[in-house]
């Protein structure tokens, strides 16, 4: 049996004794050689879904695994001696908008299988767990907090989905000024008015794409008109499909620009990164953080059940008391 290190196989970048690997290229017998205490495991949870006309239904899945990859480079800048796996993408989210090349799955579902990719790992020692998304489903983003927080409490290891809070807050403009001081420039009058409502392969994913994958983007996105909605249509179903000219997209797509997307890569890497340093470092006992949505009870997954529960007491004791 092969116990020596990994050499070339399966290896992305080497940054003095760290390393960085792909799971699924490695041996179990290489895996084995691994320092647990010093290897973190990254892996991406997102759908495929409909990014209007011009963008491809990968969109979520690949700004997430960039933002992946660079991660695991700057774990290697701060800590030049560990080593970063990548495990395989999954791509299924909740909350999203159906229709052709969506894989679209219930939140538990979401939950479960986060959770059994997360415990696995747990239980072969990997200590150092951290799920990336590029979705932003309310739902789904409730399912990965869950999902992580169940594998952290039963295994006693640290698992934390990075991405929820910093979706939620770029969504609602929260790092409006951060974006400006990284792109050393004042948004322009169009960019500011994209800002507003600019939710779903709009302006900002339709840059990141175009600096990620430009021949992917349709040249159609340049001509096409803003679409916004009204917090009433988002109680429908495929609301964006619903709306104006019902091509599925939320947003200003025509002020994309490469610069916009380095500049939102560059904030959400940022931003990512105020969580994950302090879940790397094993003093510190307040690593774990979830976004505002973890705590409203209706989007957790068990809600439905414990509802339907909480519903059939109630009748119970209403008849009781009808009895009596």
């Amino acid at each position: 049996m092969d116990e020596t290190p990994p050499s070339s196989a399966g290896k992305l970048t080497a940054t003095g004794k760290g390393r960085i690997f792909r799971l699924e290229e490695l041996t179990f017998s290489q895996l084995e050689t691994f320092d647990r205490t010093r290897t973190v495991v990254l892996f991406t949870v997102s759908p495929l879904e409909e990014h209007g006309p011009h963008l491809p239904v990968g969109t979520d899945l690949m700004t997430a695994d960039t933002i992946c990859r660079k991660l695991a480079e700057r774990i290697l800048e701060a800590e030049p001696g560990w080593t970063v796996l990548i495990g395989p993408s999954i791509p299924i989210g909740a909350s999203a908008f159906d229709h052709a090349g969506t894989l679209l799955a219930r939140a538990r579902t979401v939950r479960n299988v986060t959770l059994d990719y997360g415990a696995a790992l747990a239980r072969h020692g990997f200590s150092y767990l951290l799920v990336l998304n590029g979705h932003g489903g309310p739902r789904h983003i409730v399912a990965l907090e869950e999902a992580a927080a169940a594998v952290t409490r039963r295994y006693k290891v640290r698992m934390l989905s990075v991405s929820g809070p910093v979706l939620w807050e770029f969504m609602r403009g929260r790092y409006a000024n951060r974006l400006e001081a990284i792109l050393g420039r004042p948004f322009t009058a169009v960019e500011r008015e994209a800002l507003s409502g600019d939710t779903h392969a709009g302006m900002w994913e339709t840059s990141l794409v175009l600096l990620a994958r430009p021949e992917l983007v349709n040249s159609t996105y340049a001509g096409l008109p803003t679409q916004k909605f009204r917090l009433i249509d988002a109680l429908r179903r495929n609301y964006p499909l619903q709306l104006g000219n019902r091509m599925g997209y939320i947003g200003t797509p025509s002020a994309a620009c490469t610069e916009l997307g380095l500049a939102a890569q560059q904030l959400f890497l940022e931003a990512v990164w105020e969580f994950v340093l302090p879940v790397l470092d094993a003093r510190n006992k307040k690593w774990w953080r979830t976004s505002i949505l973890y705590k409203l009870p209706f989007l957790r997954t068990g809600f439905p059940f414990v509802a339907a529960v909480a519903g059939l007491v109630l009748a119970g004791w209403a008849i009781l008391h009808w009895l009596h």
